[in-house]
């Protein structure tokens, strides 16, 4: 039996993935949750289970409401009751102005990136509170540096929706403090992913990592160590905490 099961969600590619991989290295078990890409998780699915680890793929879109109680239905049955959740799940959308954006566009962005994480979390307490008979757990947000930056001519609506997770993480965090639950964020700075490709900004890490102090984006699996430290009992005493993994920006 595997003392922790932690749900990864959006753990297809990049720093979801990478999170996967170490939380298995660690003797976790992992349920990777995807949108689209079965193949993308399958494959981390493959290298964990080919290291005697334990993991499963669950497709789900967590904007969607009833697609996200599917998945934690699915993760109770088949893996058991988690005590990690960490909310990856998060789009970026094409640079923009604000001038110029659509209602369409920011309600996808409020959606799949506030919305979403809060239903995620929702259901994560529920599972993981003393107050449920829960045996604690912990809760690790994704945020961005964009929040503290804004973004601006690019994407100020992605900044926005994750100074809105900041705020999120916390308050949650004082809320289930007495449950048995730490909630935390990592805020990641230029990462070398390829979400800003899917943001239209496939030459952005290039033209960014000379801003940063330490001249070089970061790496998923980087994010990833931060991740799993605040998942672990290695951060017992932090909650309500947003660690940067910026590189200095």
């Amino acid at each position: 039996m595997h003392k922790k099961i932690v749900l990864i969600t959006g753990a297809s590619r990049g720093i979801g993935a990478a999170t996967a991989l170490l939380c298995a290295k660690h003797d976790w078990a992992v349920a990777v949750n995807y949108v689209a890409n079965s193949l993308a998780a399958d494959e981390v699915v493959r290298q964990i289970r080919a290291t005697g680890g334990t993991a499963m793929a669950v497709q789900a879109d967590v904007a969607i409401e009833a697609q996200a109680l599917r998945l934690f239905e699915t993760v109770d049955a088949k893996l058991g009751r988690i005590s990690g959740l960490v909310n990856n799940a998060g789009v970026v959308d094409m640079p923009s102005r604000v001038d110029a954006m659509t209602v369409e566009r920011l309600t996808r962005m409020w959606t799949t990136n506030i919305t979403s994480s809060f239903v995620c979390a929702r259901e994560a307490v529920k599972r993981m509170s003393t107050k449920y008979g829960g045996a604690g757990g912990s809760i690790v947000n994704l945020s961005s540096a964009a929040a503290r930056l804004g973004s601006p001519g690019q994407y100020v609506d992605y900044a926005a929706s994750k100074a809105a997770i900041d705020t999120f993480t916390m308050g949650l965090a004082k809320e289930v403090a007495l449950e048995g639950i730490r909630v935390n964020a990592v805020r990641p700075g230029v990462i070398d992913t390829d979400i800003h490709a899917s943001g239209g900004l496939p030459d952005r890490v290039s033209q960014v990592a000379p801003l940063v102090p330490m001249q070089r984006a970061g790496t998923a699996h980087e994010v990833a160590e931060a991740i799993f430290w605040l998942l672990s009992e290695s951060s017992s005493y932090t909650t309500g905490s947003i660690v940067d993994v910026t590189g200095g920006r």
